[in-house]
């Protein structure tokens, strides 16, 4: 019965509704099996069982009265530790959030709530959420399940480890940087961010507990180990909070296309300006050659817009988030401290004198990059008349070792043999959050060093159910989620 644990949620949430399984049956079969391989991933790092049970007791005799809560009626599920859940602390891998103990949950956590779903564990993330690995001072470090010396990825680390382990048949995330997709990639499981604005960020953190404006950039999205899962998890959370929830709903349209020979993919896997590590580009070209061995309408090519100058953007728009968070007296050090960068050309993204210059941007800055970030919006719209989806790497690499020296501007990584910098990482995944786009990350392969590769699927702008459904249509052909080794 342990491989039930790795069935995925919309078999699940089938069992359950079939009463093949009751509610309090699943909750116990993951709840042993947490607590058998948990402590060597350290994946969920806060649970609450109690409740949960008592949920999903309420949920059985709902089921025997032939009543259903919703579409994820009796299944259970973790939450990425940077959303508030109701009675369990939200510390988002910082010490003083330790004794941060919402009495609300985030708008999307009670979507899920009010669809029918069991919450019984928070899932590790870096301090404050602002990593592409997953380590903090509270809780310790995430692992990945293929290999217990490579990151899982963040800030969805523990959130990916968990859904690929088999721990939890579905988790919630978010992204900015990446933080749905690169761990996704990274664990080999599927993962979406959604359109911006389709999602509601109320209950996020950070900002500072109680924020209720929505983040720029920022998403919350799925995990799991299926494309249906995904569309399942995204149409139980996608509409606004109050009080715009008031006034308007959410209708996403349907998929594009119903076959894979029906849609037409611009693939562009490569770029001088941000090279992908060789061992990756064999995964992704594979994957391309099987899908049009299927089918597909493939077009070799790349956005109107220079990769350097998405980037650039992308960068300039992130780091504007983060500054916000600075105190004070590190605001104006690292305004001085940019503009002297500035003054000498030594402010290029992707390094510490570049991240303070883009943290402490005025105004006037701030809104003529959003000027130029909506003219490009237009591009990525005609782009998607001529084309269904933009497949595209993930990251340039694959799960790399665990580093935990210095900053992420002093560590570096490894691309072609070659060093380069640690936040490079951002790069593939900016275009899509910087223009507000759908994009799902869907497992493909495995690279030479048995690590998963992702493929990144992206989509005209509220097209959502167009990515996730291209990749539950890909999933025969190049393969989806497998079990790790440790699972």
């Amino acid at each position: 019965m342990s491989e039930l644990c790795l069935e995925p949620a919309h078999r699940l949430v089938a069992r359950l509704r079939e009463r093949a399984v009751t509610a309090v049956g699943l909750l116990e079969r993951h709840r042993e099996r947490l607590e058998r391989l948990n402590p060597a991933v350290n994946a969920v790092i806060a649970t609450n069982f109690d409740a949960a049970l008592e949920r999903a007791a309420a949920a059985d005799a709902a089921t025997a009265r032939g009543e259903s809560w919703g579409p994820l009626h009796g299944l259970p599920m973790t939450i990425k530790d940077s959303l508030e859940v109701a009675g369990m602390a939200t510390v988002c891998g910082a010490p003083a959030l330790k004794n941060h103990r919402p009495t609300r949950n985030a708008h999307a956590v009670q979507r899920l709530l009010d669809a029918g779903a069991i919450v019984f564990g928070k899932t590790n993330t870096p301090f404050y959420a602002s990593d592409v690995q997953t380590f903090n001072p509270v809780f310790g470090t995430t692992r990945n399940p293929w290999n217990p010396e490579r990151t899982p990825g963040g800030s969805s680390g523990g959130a990916a480890a968990a859904v690929a382990a088999g721990l939890t048949p579905l988790e919630l995330g978010s992204d900015v940087g990446g933080s749905i997709r690169t761990p996704a990639h990274f664990c080999g499981v599927y993962g979406h961010k959604p359109s911006s604005g389709l999602v509601s960020t109320r209950g996020h953190v950070p900002g500072p507990p109680g924020t209720i404006s929505e983040a720029d950039l920022v998403v919350v999205g799925p995990l799991a180990r299926s494309a249906e899962d995904l569309a399942l998890a995204l149409q139980a959370v996608a509409g606004p909070a109050p009080p715009a929830a008031t006034g308007w709903r959410v209708e996403l349209p349907a998929p594009r296309r119903k076959t894979l020979g029906e849609y037409r993919a611009l693939v562009w896997l490569d770029d001088a300006a941000c090279p992908v590590d060789g061992a990756v580009r064999a995964v992704l070209e594979d994957a391309v050659s099987k899908l049009r061995g299927a089918g597909l309408q493939v077009t070799v090519g790349a956005p109107p817009v220079p990769f350097a100058e998405l980037h650039e953007l992308y960068f300039t728009l992130l780091c504007a988030i983060f500054g916000a968070g600075l105190p004070p007296k590190l605001y104006r050090r690292g305004w001085l401290v940019g503009r002297l960068a500035a003054l000498f050309g030594r402010d290029a993204v992707d390094t510490l004198p570049g991240f303070l210059r883009r943290a402490t941007l005025s105004h006037r800055d701030w809104l003529r990059a959003h000027e130029a970030r909506e003219r490009l919006r237009l591009k990525f719209e005609e782009l998607f008349g001529a084309h269904d989806v933009l497949l595209m790497p993930v990251a340039r690499i694959a799960a790399p070792p665990h580093n935990q020296q210095g900053s992420p501007y002093s560590r570096q990584i490894t691309v072609n043999g070659r060093a380069e910098p640690y936040a490079s990482q951002f790069a593939w995944i900016g275009p899509a959050t910087l223009a507000g786009l759908p994009a799902t990350a869907a497992p493909v392969g495995l690279n030479a060093e048995g690590l998963p590769v992702g493929m990144q699927i992206v989509g005209a702008h509220l097209q959502d159910l167009t990515t996730i459904d291209f990749a539950r249509l890909m999933a025969p052909v190049t393969g989806g989620y497998r079990a790790p080794p440790t699972a």
